[in-house]
């Protein structure tokens, strides 16, 4: 699975992302969901928004996971003070070493499009999420700035396609699936229920 560029790297880890995450991003995000129990997120970057995750969520535990070690080494000094609430690893979010219903909640904060499959990676984020589970993102839409940004660093990465996210989601055993655009339609969040066993 392809890293983050050194620019988006270095972004992920500044101050002006981790006060951007706390009063804007992960309000916005997450859609009013209320998370409970066990909560995954993968592709977490420095952890930025799983500090603020754990900040909101006082009775949550979570797994914190991304594919690149130098993200994995920056979240689990950033969430050291939460040690006793968080294990942090490397996973490739395409093929995660999780059991099946693992998980209460899954989170995909803006790194589905590091992963070039992200049909493969919410595959995998519906496969380890428990019946009843919530499953919330959001990530960019292919604008000019976001075209502008990944041409010019040269990393891997498949911009979503909000037309082909919508779609997949319904394919997959999710209910309740919705997907809307962003501010300026540079981003795309969405939210779904994993259905039940009948």
């Amino acid at each position: 699975m392809p890293t983050m560029s050194g620019f988006e790297s270095a972004f992920c880890r500044s101050a002006p992302w981790r006060l951007t995450t706390r009063r804007l991003v992960v309000p916005w995000a997450l859609q009013g969901a209320n998370l409970l129990g066990n909560v995954l997120e993968i592709g977490a970057g420095s952890g930025a928004m799983a500090a603020e995750v754990l900040a909101r969520f006082p009775g949550i535990r979570m797994t914190v996971t991304d594919f690149d070690d130098t993200m994995v080494t920056a979240a689990a000094q950033r969430l050291a003070g939460e040690s006793n609430r968080t294990t942090i690893r490397q996973a490739d979010a395409s093929a995660l070493p999780f059991n099946e219903s693992a998980f209460d909640a899954v989170l995909s904060f803006l790194m589905l499009h590091h992963t070039v499959a992200w049909e493969d990676a919410l595959a995998e984020a519906v496969r380890v999420l428990a019946p009843g589970g919530t499953l919330v993102g959001y990530d960019l839409l292919p604008s000019w700035p976001a075209r502008a940004l990944h041409r010019l660093e040269g990393a891997p990465h498949r911009l979503i396609d909000h037309h082909e996210l919508e779609p997949l989601l319904k394919r997959l055993p999710l209910n309740d699936v919705r997907v809307r655009r962003g501010p300026a339609g540079a981003v795309v969040r969405f939210s779904a229920m994993k259905k039940k066993a009948t």
